[in-house]
């Protein structure tokens, strides 16, 4: 692949490190921020470039994270993506963007949600990468923040911002002139989706003609040859009821999934009231059973740069490694099937989450904000902003199969479904405008335009 290599020479020499003012009392007081560098890809070319970074507070004030930035500079009007693979402050509070300048000059900006920095301490490994969004090879070595140094080092060729000033290193290129982000609030929906769930059962043709899908197709998630089968799904006092079964064998093993038929959701909120159980309904405990709410863009490929999918994932009984219950909310950019490979992020809260539940997702403004209960469970962003419509889901599967004897059963319920497109409603006003909708007596209504 060819990159233009566009690169200005600076005219004034920038101090390495500039002083910048107290972020946190004593007002006035002196702060200083220094950067060290290395790469764990060092070649000229690479499928990946992968920039590590410390970033060290050599001065008398504790600086919050939230207020700093570190840009690194590239060159290439190809569209990457970010990802951090690992870092001591939480790849979960991690964020990276991509801003054009001019030409074929862009930088990544990575950023921090939380957290801070003391004095005379230090972030420990940030391991970040960046790749392209087809995934093919590039040249990194004409970047002007590029080094093939493996080991860490004081380096001026990536900047750090404090509040928005200079605050260490030599910046390249023009700065872009900053598009204000409008993040649509209050009034203003464009097209509202609600259900009750009162239907007879899985074959009630009411459910085809609202654009529900019940699934009985073949495939993953979940343990190879199991069933998914219209009967593991019913409506019992208006409850959408998802009963997942298994004896122990793939033959023997049901699970259960209502999805819309059009995928014709994206920006705006979605809510559900879920409730999540602890225990089998029948049967010996202890399968690792996944209960979900969650939205999905099928994957055309591997590593599909237009994939998307935001969860709210319960395991009761762990999995995935974890010896027991746990709440995730994952959002994801793409994945690989084999070998597996995934490109996500997620954050995740280790206890039972047994009961009813409001759930609730708002995805505006490139930010993806889950809550449960009204309280704010995580804030995402970045490359896992989904970009492209999708459906909404209900499911509940088996991970794999333990060696328990006799049929056991597992159940997952949902009171009702909101969405509000291209609106972020607070999670107190979805439960009031589903209150709302019942009293007026509405068991279902579908505004939303068609993709």
């Amino acid at each position: 692949m060819s990159r233009k290599i566009a690169k200005i020479v600076l005219s004034l020499a920038l101090p390495l490190v500039l002083l910048v003012g107290a972020l946190v009392t004593p007002a006035g007081a002196a702060q200083s921020v220094r950067l060290q560098y290395r790469t764990s890809a060092p070649g000229a070319t690479t499928a990946q470039s992968e920039p590590w970074f410390k970033l060290f507070n050599d001065g008398t004030t504790t600086i919050q994270l939230n207020q700093v930035v570190i840009r690194y500079y590239l060159t290439g009007t190809e569209t990457y993506r970010f990802a951090c693979s690992w870092a001591v402050v939480s790849c979960s509070t991690v964020t990276g963007r991509f801003v054009r300048q001019s030409g074929a000059d862009q930088y990544l900006e990575v950023g921090f949600t939380s957290g801070s920095l003391a004095p005379g301490a230090d972030t420990g490994d940030l391991q970040l990468r960046f790749y392209r969004a087809d995934w093919q090879t590039f040249t990194q070595s004409d970047d002007y923040s590029y080094g093939p140094g493996t080991a860490y080092a004081n380096w001026d060729k990536a900047t750090v911002h404090v509040n928005g000033a200079l605050a260490w290193g030599k910046p390249h290129g023009t700065e872009p002139t900053p598009t204000p982000t409008i993040t649509p609030t209050g009034p203003g929906s464009t097209g509202v989706l609600f259900d009750d769930f009162t239907y007879s059962g899985p074959s009630d043709p009411l459910l085809a003609q609202r654009g529900w899908n019940v699934r009985s197709s073949s495939g993953g998630p979940g343990v190879p040859g199991a069933t998914w089968s219209p009967s593991a799904v019913s409506f019992p006092g208006g409850l959408l009821t998802l009963d997942s079964t298994t004896n122990g064998t793939a033959a023997g093993t049901v699970q259960a999934e209502l999805s819309t038929a059009n995928r014709k959701f994206f920006e705006g909120t979605y809510g559900a009231r879920v409730r999540f159980t602890d225990a089998p309904t029948s049967g010996p405990d202890g399968e690792h059973v996944v209960q979900t709410f969650f939205t999905i863009t099928p994957l055309r490929f591997n590593l599909d740069p237009d994939y998307g999918e935001l969860d709210f994932e319960y395991l009761p009984n762990g999995g995935w490694g974890e010896p027991s219950n746990i709440l995730y909310t994952t959002s994801w950019e793409t994945y690989q099937g084999d070998p597996w490979q995934a490109v996500n992020t997620h954050t995740e809260e280790r206890a039972s989450f047994a009961g009813w539940h409001d759930l609730v997702i708002q995805v505006s403004g490139g930010r993806i904000r889950y809550y449960v209960d009204g309280r704010l469970f995580a804030d995402h962003g970045d490359i896992y902003y989904p970009e492209t419509p999708m459906w909404i889901m209900f499911n509940q599967w088996f991970i794999d199969l333990q060696a328990a004897t006799g049929t056991r059963t597992y159940r997952q319920q949902v009171d009702w479904l909101y969405y509000s497109k291209n609106e972020v409603v607070p999670p107190a006003d979805v439960v009031s405008r589903v209150g709302a909708l019942r009293a007026a007596g509405t068991a279902f209504r579908d505004t939303v335009p068609n993709s």
